[in-house]
């Protein structure tokens, strides 16, 4: 939402921000039997969110099971799906894998660290305060820097050794880029999915090669759910671990539409841990 605030992703103007959501179908359109009047369903990556109703394509949308509140569901859709398609497609997490996660405690970073697990692999994570340490240790992390007090490429070659990392998955961007690089085993892989520090500086494909053949990504999740059969497989897996308690969400806080400013400005601080909500008075 703030990338696209600040224009970095460029949309025509104007547009209603906010890119996910979940309630209760209140009307179809013509010739829509997928879903019905009442049903609770969720969606994400149709802009228009940022309002007490919204028109979603139904093919776009996928149903809540029981067992899943919708603010649950809201909760999930992108964050969820961004940290599923990272781990299990960009650079599909094996037992024994070792991923560096930035921002462990974020709202990707929490699941993401869950779903490597989930996955047998070692989860190395940066945080920002003992607080947010203790959030992605109890998600999983077997590893847990705190970069404001020590550089984390001195800390995580001093855990797993030198160039020992698989996949460095970060979404802070300009501070971390080339760290990341530098702490990546010949041949593996960053994965770049953010720049919450601001965009990094261009990379030279001679810096891979130097790197260690090493192999650079931006994904976007648009390209990982462009398909109904993709995005009901993602919305399945992590909407049936809610479910089932396998797969724990931490909402922040909650508040009103009406502060949709107060939570974007909560969100650019980076001061969060978890998800940030913004619910409807109806």
């Amino acid at each position: 939402d703030i990338y696209q605030r600040q224009g970095l992703y460029a949309l025509p103007l104007p547009f209603t921000a906010g890119s996910e959501a979940a309630g209760t179908v209140e009307a179809v359109g013509e010739g829509v039997d997928s879903v019905s009047v009442g049903d609770t369903v969720a969606y994400c990556g149709v802009l228009g969110a940022y309002a007490e109703y919204a028109a979603v394509p139904a093919e776009r949308l996928v149903r809540v099971p029981g067992g899943v509140t919708p603010r649950q569901a809201a909760a999930l859709m992108l964050q969820g799906m961004t940290a599923h398609y990272l781990a299990e497609d960009t650079y599909p997490l094996s037992p024994g894998d070792t991923a560096l996660v930035h921002a462990g405690a974020g709202g990707v970073g929490l699941l993401l660290t869950q779903i490597a697990r989930r996955r047998g692999a070692s989860v190395i994570a940066t945080v920002s305060t003992e607080d947010k340490a203790e959030l992605a240790a109890r998600a999983g992390a077997d590893h847990v820097i705190l970069y404001r007090e020590r550089d984390f490429v001195a800390e995580t070659e001093r855990l797993v050794g030198p160039r020992s990392v698989d996949v460095a998955y970060d979404s802070v961007g300009r501070d971390t880029l080339r760290g990341s690089m530098r702490v990546l085993r010949p041949r593996g892989m960053l994965v770049s999915y953010g720049q919450s520090s601001g965009v990094p500086d261009p990379v030279e494909t001679r810096e891979l090669q130097d790197a260690g053949s090493i192999f650079l990504t931006r994904p976007s999740l648009a390209h990982y759910i462009a398909g109904r059969d993709e995005l009901e497989r993602r919305a399945s897996d992590l909407l049936g671990w809610v479910a089932a308690g396998e797969l724990a969400l931490r909402i922040d806080r909650q508040l009103p539409l009406a502060e949709a400013a107060e939570a974007q400005r909560l969100l650019a601080s980076r001061a969060t841990a978890g998800k940030l909500l913004l619910v409807t008075g109806r």
